[in-house]
């Protein structure tokens, strides 16, 4: 049996039931012990009878039920430490390197095989909403109680839920992380993901379900800020719905048929004719698919027609680049260039009665671009020496006001890709590129973070064996509006009260 309760000692501290799987790899094991002292792994001396144990390896440890672990090791703010590299003053930085040096935020170590973790979970901490509910989620991490291969849903959920809250909390002091408790639970959660090649190493796993499953933990444990109609904050902010309407084409006596369906995600399809990413979701909309017909007693090809009547604030989009083949029982990659935009407009993607609703801001925002281009004529035509004072600005809400969470718009900023190189989603490599500010954006690969631009990012497209668009993450437009500039105030009251308390 794998599963073992031992003492573990540590100064003067006891602890007197940590559980031990030995089927896991010992880092599993110092990742608890992590957790309950607050020592590094790296920085861990695990010992028993005189024997030490490695990171990948329990060698001829023989552990028992009771049996005394001696841990030996300081927590990383105890000890001084020479740095690596010699620290250069700020005063001796230039303006770019002082932005870069104090922006820069944390890179995540690769566990083995683990970007496709450290991806996702950049991506998703671009989101402010997702963060700040983190921030007062008051579970716990479980890493002992139960056996590990059969913690209910519930526990797995609070314990990835907690897992990304801390992490979120320990990467905003801008070091590099190691994610070990987050891969843990991931594993406890879903062992999938604990699978391990034939040399002992953990094995590489797809992205995008990676995204999914946390995203579905997350759903089931955060609650939604009110005012919102929907029950989980991921709900709010990351879901949307369709109205659809499924029509048979082989009879016309069978009337049409009409339903609701939620979605996390938005599926672009790649054909040989889509060329952009708006074309193949414009495909997935609209497609013919075969079920059985009541009317005709048989199977029947009817078309489905899909269109968005809730939009969310924040719009993942997942382009279809993996195909199961059969013969090398691989997910293979369509490599296409399929080109995507740093401004996304989903309008005709909605319903009619959703377009009605999104076009009172929609012309606000058209207002502002017309004011911005007779303003930007007007400065040209100042003498060249005039200083121009800068305004202060706010945001308006980018959501509905009885609808917390949603998108008023359908105006969107692209402000997180994840992208996939290689040829299939269980090999290769995982990068993530977010959005830092304005032009510049982040490449985050592993714990490997630099400055990049968005000429950058739009050359993740694909067409070759570069990096690929895989997920994509598109956050509201915000429409910025001057704070002193009243005059139109009880004109675009009009058009869309603002008055709700919330801000973004």
């Amino acid at each position: 049996m794998p599963y073992f309760k031992v003492k573990v000692k540590w100064g003067k501290e006891t602890y007197p039931e940590v559980e031990v799987n030995t089927d896991d790899d010992p880092l599993v094991f110092k990742a608890q012990l992590f957790a309950l002292t607050g020592v590094q792994p790296e920085r861990q001396k695990v010992m028993l009878k005189g024997m030490t144990l490695k990171d990948d390896d329990w060698g001829n440890m023989k552990l028992k039920d009771g049996v005394t672990v001696l841990l030996m090791g300081s927590k990383e703010e105890d000890v001084p430490t020479e740095p690596a590299v010699k620290p250069i003053f700020m005063e001796d930085m230039n303006e770019s390197e002082l932005a870069t040096a104090l922006e820069l935020p944390a890179g995540l170590t690769n566990l083995g095989n683990t970007c496709y973790l450290n991806a996702t979970v950049q991506c998703l901490k671009t989101v402010p909403e997702l963060r700040e509910a983190l921030m007062e989620y008051q579970g716990s991490v479980l890493l002992s109680g139960v056996p590990l291969n059969s913690s209910p849903v519930t526990e797995n959920a609070q314990s990835i839920t907690a897992a990304m809250r801390d992490l979120f909390a320990a990467m905003e002091k801008g070091a590099t992380i190691p994610p070990i408790i987050l891969l843990q639970v991931l594993h406890v959660a879903f062992p999938r993901f604990a699978e391990k090649g034939e040399h002992g190493g953990f094995q590489q796993q797809d992205a995008n379900e990676c995204w999914t499953e946390m995203v579905r933990m997350l759903q089931s444990k955060l609650p939604s800020v009110q005012p919102s109609k929907c029950k989980s904050l991921v709900a709010q902010y990351f879901g949307g719905t369709m109205d659809v309407e499924l029509k048979c084409t082989e009879t016309d006596d069978e009337p049409p048929t009409k339903s609701t369906e939620q979605f996390l995600q938005l599926s672009c399809f790649i054909s040989q004719d889509v060329r952009y990413m708006a074309s193949g979701l414009r495909s997935k909309m609209q497609e013919q698919i075969t079920k059985m017909s009541p009317t005709l007693e048989r199977d029947a090809v009817y078309t489905k027609m899909s269109k968005i009547s809730r939009l969310p604030g924040y719009l993942t989009i997942q382009f279809v680049r993996f195909y199961y083949k059969e013969k090398e029982a691989i997910n293979a990659k369509i490599l296409k260039d399929v080109k995507f935009p740093l401004e996304f407009d989903a309008f005709e993607l909605c319903s009619t009665e959703l377009q009605q609703k999104l076009s009172p801001m929609r012309s606000r925002f058209k207002d502002l671009e017309d004011k911005r281009v007779a303003e930007a004529q007007a400065s040209t035509m100042k003498q060249k020496g005039d200083v121009v004072a800068k305004k202060n600005v706010k945001t308006e809400p980018y959501w509905f006001e009885d609808d917390l969470g949603s998108n008023n718009s359908g105006y969107y900023t692209l402000q997180a890709v994840l992208t996939h190189r290689g040829r299939s989603s269980s090999s290769g490599h995982y990068v993530a590129w977010v959005r830092q500010k304005g032009d510049t954006w982040l490449k985050c690969d592993d714990d490997q973070v630099s400055s990049i631009t968005s000429e950058d990012v739009l050359k993740l497209s694909g067409g070759g064996d570069w990096h690929c668009a895989y997920v994509l993450l598109y956050g509201p437009k915000l429409l910025e509006v001057p704070e002193e500039d009243d005059a139109h105030k009880e004109k675009e009251t009009v058009l869309m009260d603002t008055s709700s308390p919330l801000s973004h």
